[in-house]
């Protein structure tokens, strides 16, 4: 099969990318210097905690272990611009992460997240012009309080997106009982990040393995999957989907969620309205954790790559790491400059300044 691809994705398209980009990895915008001109790169996946919810967190942490809680320990504005400009990112979009902000109290729940969107709005978009962008926070599963802070977060605080997770509690994105809320996005056509989360259903399976390892990556898939399956992604056209993680485990169970569209023929030419590959074509994917050939490339076989954009994860990466790795995927400089701001712009093209 893989042999067939090549009709547009080559071996010798790909042996070449790789001497271009080690030829490439010279010059001054390749850097991880981001001082000046260098910094250019929009990161689309940048987390962050206002001081309200790191007391939360805190106390939480306390009673039972909270996924990543020590990255937290240092963390504050001014050193995320110094890291910022340490890797060559003019903009990090500032978003949500596991846990997220609902813990069974909704009142709690929707004070957390308008805590959250004011101090990233006041003390890191306002404070740092340019330097950040805001997906918003929203308390799911409580449909309501979501819909406020939606108007709220687009409409006051000018917001660029939301930031959804994947799941909450056993319920994935485009379950019918959040269609009140993806009916509002897709009016405003919002910009929607998503970040997995390792959903109850699935957790503590492994002694000694991470859910960042296995349950991540498949509850991303799991969204997509319920959101293409469900019919969410048809029914809301206009709202512009961003997995984190190059898609999680999209890439490896392609043949089965595709079937024969996964064939290098089918590959080969435009999906058919609506269907699955079409709908996996539309969807944006950033480089969080995927910044390695295996990953880059399968990817590519499957969505062109204007539909991939930059991430780190940070603070729980170093994006220098991701600055790297891209360099070493196989990428043309061309592909390599889209991934690294110009595909976001489409997105966010009020960065363009």
């Amino acid at each position: 099969m893989i042999a067939t691809v090549a009709l547009f994705h080559s071996r010798r398209h790909f042996l070449a990318g790789l001497a271009a980009l080690g030829a490439g990895a010279l010059l001054p915008d390749r850097k991880l210097s981001g001082q000046g001109a260098n910094a250019r790169r929009i990161d689309v996946h940048q987390h962050f905690v206002s001081p309200n919810f790191l007391a939360t967190l805190t106390a939480k942490n306390a009673v039972a272990p909270v996924a990543g809680f020590a990255n937290w320990k240092d963390f504050s504005p001014a050193r995320t611009v110094e890291n910022l400009d340490r890797i060559g990112v003019a903009t990090a979009m500032l978003s949500i992460t596991a846990p997220g902000v609902s813990f069974g109290d909704v009142q709690e729940a929707r004070r957390l997240a308008r805590d959250m969107n004011e101090y990233a709005t006041a003390k890191m978009v306002s404070d740092y012009k340019g330097r950040f962008g805001l997906f918003a926070v929203l308390p799911l599963p409580d449909v309501q309080g979501s819909l406020q802070e939606i108007e709220y977060a687009f409409d006051t605080l000018k917001a660029d997106g939301v930031g959804l997770l994947t799941s909450y509690g056993n319920t994935w994105l485009g379950a019918p009982s959040f269609n009140p809320v993806f009916e509002e996005l897709n009016r405003r056509k919002a910009v929607v990040y998503t970040h997995p989360i390792d959903a109850p259903c699935c957790q503590n399976l492994m002694p000694g393995v991470a859910p960042q390892m296995l349950e991540y990556p498949t509850d991303t898939s799991r969204a997509i999957v319920n959101l293409v399956v469900g019919g969410a992604a048809t029914r809301y056209p206009d709202i512009r989907f961003i997995f984190s993680h190059a898609g999680g485990t999209m890439t490896g169970i392609a043949g089965r969620f595709l079937g024969a569209a996964a064939s290098a023929a089918s590959l080969g030419r435009p999906a058919e309205p609506n269907s699955r590959l079409y709908h996996l074509r539309r969807f944006y994917y950033d480089t969080a954790g995927s910044a390695n050939p295996v990953n880059m490339q399968a990817l590519k076989m499957i969505v062109p790559v204007s539909q991939i954009v930059f991430g780190t994860d940070t603070p729980f990466f170093d994006g220098a790491a991701t600055v790297q790795g891209l360099q070493d995927c196989g990428f043309s400089t061309e592909e390599l400059r889209g991934i690294d701001r110009e595909n976001a712009l489409r997105l966010l093209p009020k960065y363009n300044a």
